[in-house]
């Protein structure tokens, strides 16, 4: 998608807000003094939050690197972005590491409680044993 495309859809809003603006003066004339204030009022509200509201506007998945692609990235946002993405990557690195030590001391476990049982590592594959201890569990 062009960025051209942003720029001419923000230029047709502009335009469908000035004719809709417009509209409302011309009825504004005729309205008592106290209505016209509060319209007054609610549109100098409206305007403060566009405003405000402008800087934050999504484009993209860019809003906590750069405002826009129209205004680019320098040295310093893309070795931010490069030391972002390191950051990310070791971490789920280190929760990879860690997930499978668990796993491997949740194995040695279970090895070292057959082992240490009082019934032969033979009993557990016995599928009539399985069955029993699964109903032992469930009483």
């Amino acid at each position: 998608m062009s960025p051209i495309l942003p720029r001419h859809h923000e230029a047709l809003v502009d335009r469908q807000g000035m004719r809709l603006a417009a509209r409302l003066n011309e009825g504004s004339a005729q309205l008592p003094h106290s209505i016209a204030e509060r319209l007054r009022a609610g549109r100098e509200q409206a305007l403060a939050r566009r405003k405000v509201a402008s800087p934050q506007t999504v484009r993209g998945l860019s809003l906590a690197l750069a405002s826009g692609p129209e205004e680019g990235m320098g040295w310093f946002g893309r070795m931010g972005s490069l030391m972002a993405l390191c950051l990310l990557v070791i971490g789920l690195l280190g929760i990879h590491e860690i997930q499978n030590e668990l796993r491997a001391r949740e194995l040695a476990e279970v090895d070292l409680a057959l082992l240490l049982d009082d019934l032969p590592p033979a009993a557990f594959a016995d599928p009539g044993f399985m069955q029993f201890l699964k109903s032992a569990d469930s009483e």
